[in-house]
Parts: C-alpha cells; sequence; structure tokens
C-alpha cells in the first residue's frame, strides 16, 4: 500500500515537528516549502507540491492567507495552525467553499487543548450560573511567540466569555521555553478552581496536524477540529 504524500509549508519549529513525526505516522514528505521560497504564496504551485495530497500549514499570520489560497489553486487541501490571521479568515474560507476546496484549520492541533476547550466552556457556564465566582485566563509561552494573547486563548476566551455570561480578561506571559500553557481561573470568595492544559512537548501540536490531515484526504469543505473529534461535520 502506497504512503499519502504530504507537503509542509513553513520550516519553522513546528514544520520541522511534523516533519521529523511524518514516517511515523504513514506519511510520504512529497515537499518542504519554507518562507525563503515562497513569497506571497508564489512558491506554492502543483509543481512545487509534487503531488502531495494534502499540506500543512504553520507560517505567519501575513503569509498564511496567501498560502491557502496557493494551496487552493493548486488543489491540495491545506490543514493550517498559523494564528494572527482572524480578520482575513471568513473571505479565505469563502474562497475555499467557492473554489471547492478544502481546509481544515485550527489554533491549536494538542487533541489535548481541543477536549480542554469543551472542560472550560462546561466549567465556565455552571460557574456564572452561580453569581459568586470571578474569572480569568492565563496563558504562558516562550519568549520568542510573536502573538500575545495566544490563537489558543484567544479561542478560550471566546468559548468561556459566551458560557461564562460575562468578560473573561487574558493574561499574556512570555519568558524561556515553555511550549504552552493555558489556564482558566475560577475564584470564589472562599474556593477557587483551575482547569488548566499544559504542553510539554510541541510535538503533541504536530501529531494532531498529521491527525486532521489524514482525516482531511478526500473531504471538500471548511473544517475545525471540533469537526475531527466530534464527527459532526458542518461545513465552515
Amino acid at each position: 500500500m502506497t504512503t499519502p504524500r504530504l507537503a509542509i509549508i513553513g520550516h519553522g519549529k513546528m514544520g520541522r515537528a511534523v516533519e521529523q513525526l511524518a514516517a511515523e505516522h504513514g506519511w510520504t514528505i512529497a515537499a518542504v516549502i519554507d518562507a525563503h521560497a515562497n513569497a506571497d504564496g508564489s512558491g506554492i504551485t502543483a509543481r512545487t507540491l509534487d503531488g502531495a495530497q494534502v499540506a500543512v500549514e504553520f507560517t505567519t499570520g501575513a503569509a498564511a492567507p496567501a498560502n491557502v489560497r496557493a494551496c487552493l489553486r493548486a488543489g491540495c487541501p491545506v490543514v493550517t495552525g498559523t494564528t494572527g490571521w482572524d480578520a482575513q479568515r471568513a473571505r479565505v474560507e469563502e474562497e475555499v467553499l467557492a473554489g471547492d476546496g478544502a481546509m481544515l484549520w485550527s489554533p491549536n492541533f494538542s487533541i489535548g487543548v481541543n477536549l480542554f476547550w469543551q472542560v472550560a466552556e462546561v466549567a465556565a457556564r455552571l460557574a456564572g450560573r452561580t453569581g459568586i465566582f470571578d474569572a480569568h485566563i492565563v496563558e504562558t509561552h516562550h519568549a520568542a511567540k510573536r502573538d500575545a494573547p495566544s490563537g489558543t486563548a484567544l479561542a478560550l476566551q471566546r468559548l468561556a466569555t459566551a458560557a461564562f455570561g460575562g468578560d473573561i480578561p487574558v493574561s499574556s506571559v512570555r519568558v524561556g521555553a515553555v511550549p504552552g500553557t493555558h489556564e482558566l481561573l475560577l475564584d470564589g470568595a472562599f474556593e477557587q478552581i483551575r482547569v488548566v492544559h499544559e504542553a510539554r512537548d510541541r510535538r503533541v501540536f504536530a501529531e494532531g496536524a498529521l491527525l486532521a490531515a489524514r482525516w482531511l484526504l478526500g473531504r471538500r469543505g471548511v473544517y475545525t477540529m471540533r469537526d475531527f473529534l466530534t464527527g459532526e461535520v458542518s461545513p465552515a
């Protein structure tokens, strides 16, 4: 049986982590396209993708929209974990759907984080009903991480705020080499609840992206990790 072919777009820390795990997860790497060969998505073509059946994209918020569009033009489904392009994502999603393409996006591909979001959402809803808790989100990442708050923290904030029924602020810490820690803090006068996810190795994000890429094979539409985890598929 032939193994599916994967393109890696972006060869930073996450791209290299995907590359390291690809063979273990049954992929053949068809192409690795880094930023130096890919101004405005121009380095992504059917030729440079070399028969890739899915691309995994971890770059920057400025580069991601052009990269996804280039994959769409080349007929290659794309899994993107890049954050910082929310303002353009709705338009890109429309183009993917109109072009009968496929994209799965998530601010975080850790299976644990995606479970954490759902647990935190339930906790925030129940705490909000009591009226006796204050809520706060704290996220900690390595010193080189560019966006603050992180995309994961912003997703948590959206979910938890809607469930809690009031605004939940976010505090960001950038220090050392921390892969990523996210915490929902629910504080009462006499007790405190902490819902925490702590990543020990960035390979956890690469593993989730590879699982999502395999799931995306043969599909059309726009998906998130919730679609992957629950099977409740809704395009967009």
